[in-house]
């Protein structure tokens, strides 16, 4: 027997953060056979993006772009050292810090990369006005859930 719930802001259908949840599920979907043609993950993508933007950059810098702990990058940022896009080397003014340097690799997947934002904008069927002021919306709103926290 199934119960019905009177209250609408509990319905699944409902929740903002279920249409985030979703939406980013399958906009991670839909990037996986381009990344996969340049031999990426998505997280790995995602700091690949910062690097392409400013090479040279410490992990904490790359950790605080990303709004992500330092520690659980360094899996990531080892397998893309592993595969030979990054380099990863000691300060040499303090050696508890770690700077980041893309290798001819990592400089050339950018160009490989270029397509990407074209490619995902088609998926997506709206028009790139559309999609930057949805991106500003939720860069917005991202913001404000970082001021609460």
């Amino acid at each position: 027997m199934t119960k019905t719930r009177l209250n609408q802001q509990l319905q699944l259908d409902n929740q903002l953060c279920f249409a985030l949840y979703s939406a980013s599920l399958q906009m991670t979907k839909a990037y996986k056979p381009l990344l996969q043609a340049i031999g990426l993950t998505y997280p790995q993508y995602l700091a690949m993006l910062v690097l392409w933007e400013r090479d040279g950059i410490t992990v904490g810098e790359i950790s605080a772009r990303l709004l992500t702990e330092p520690g659980s990058l360094t899996p990531l940022l080892k397998r893309l050292e592993a595969e030979g896009l990054i380099s990863r080397t000691r300060s040499s003014n303090d050696e508890r810090v770690v700077e980041l340097h893309l290798t001819e690799a990592g400089c050339a997947l950018e160009k490989q990369a270029a397509d990407f934002p074209a490619c995902m904008l088609e998926c997506t069927g709206q028009s790139p006005d559309t999609i930057m002021a949805l991106r500003d919306q939720l860069v917005s709103l991202r913001n404000a859930l970082l001021k609460s926290n």
